[in-house]
């Protein structure tokens, strides 16, 4: 079956919106992705959409998607792809590409190698026996999680005393809130440190409502956790990162912000609030968030392939 290859540009926003959702609705049953999302990907400063994109298209209609990223600046390499179930051909050409890139983008970076990650839902449109021939094999797995929220069941949260939320008013607190991340995450599995510019555009700040970005502070402690939200997904209200300091974990900010938040979420009308979790998560994390009512929506596997050019060869081949 013939397919014309091609890199992405911003105009193809609303096409890719389109075949996202639809395989959305075939991995989860309903389509939950925004065309915001699709151009804040699009438009990312770090996206070098001539390199680091692909579109496939048959008969003028697109039926696959790949987006190459390098945050960690070394041999750590992520790439989403999307694929209609009948077009995997499609979905090959476009992985054997990406690898191809993948591995030159690492040793562009001075690696010799390259450890490509891959996020894919735990039945996927993507025939993956095809990518587990290629080498690929799942090595984490997340959930997205749910729950409903009401404006009668979800009052907001007294903090207790020495502890006080606010939200995220000016530069000097997204700064903060900034710092909270990298520290709250350094230990996590696949974190990459950031930079303040980097990170303002990993989660698209001149999109952000940063009212629902709060920061929990104690008087021991000072600032000592934070909790990042959108409101601009139609799906449902998202909790993006929620953090708390090692130091001040059994204080149960964690909590609090939670609960303000599904408190927020429910007085602006939601009606459901998500969010992802690591199922490895060390912190307790996943504890949290079920005795706070969360539960499964769906879930996704992290694949991995550590390429090098031996190999490269071999799999090309």
């Amino acid at each position: 079956m013939p397919y014309v290859v091609r890199p992405a540009g911003l105009t193809d926003a609303p096409a890719i919106t389109e075949l996202l959702n639809q395989v959305d609705l075939i991995e989860i049953g309903r389509p939950e992705t925004d065309l915001h999302t699709v151009e804040a990907d699009l438009r990312h400063p770090e996206a070098d959409l001539a390199r680091n994109s692909w579109l496939a298209f048959h008969e003028g209609r697109l039926v696959a998607y790949g987006l190459l990223w390098d945050e960690s600046g070394g041999d750590r390499i992520d790439i989403d792809h999307y694929v209609l179930p009948d077009h995997q051909e499609a979905g090959q050409q476009l992985f054997e590409a990406m690898e191809a890139r993948s591995l030159a983008k690492a040793r562009e970076n001075g690696a010799e190698r390259a450890v490509v990650h891959l996020h894919l839902n735990i039945e996927p449109t993507l025939d993956t026996a095809l990518i587990e021939k290629r080498g690929w094999s799942v090595v984490r797995r997340y959930h997205v999680l749910r729950r409903p929220v009401d404006p009668v069941g979800d009052p907001a949260p007294q903090p207790p005393s020495g502890v006080r939320l606010r939200a995220c008013a000016d530069e000097a607190d997204r700064r903060r809130v900034h710092a909270l991340y990298q520290a709250t995450f350094a230990s996590h599995f696949d974190f990459h440190p950031r930079t303040y510019e980097q990170w303002l555009h990993d989660v698209d700040a001149e999109g952000l409502d940063w009212s629902l970005v709060w920061i929990a502070s104690t008087e021991t402690h000072g600032d000592a956790g934070f909790l990042l939200a959108r409101d601009d997904r139609e799906a449902m209200g998202w909790i993006r990162s929620i953090g708390v300091l090692p130091e001040a974990r059994t204080l149960g900010l964690g909590g609090l912000l939670l609960r303000h938040a599904f408190a927020a979420f429910a007085a602006r009308g939601r009606d459901t609030v998500g969010l992802g979790v690591d199922t490895g998560n060390t912190t307790g994390a996943p504890g949290l968030y079920a005795r706070h009512g969360m539960t499964v929506h769906y879930a996704v596997d992290t694949w991995e392939a550590v390429l090098a050019p031996q190999q490269a060869q071999l799999t090309s081949q």
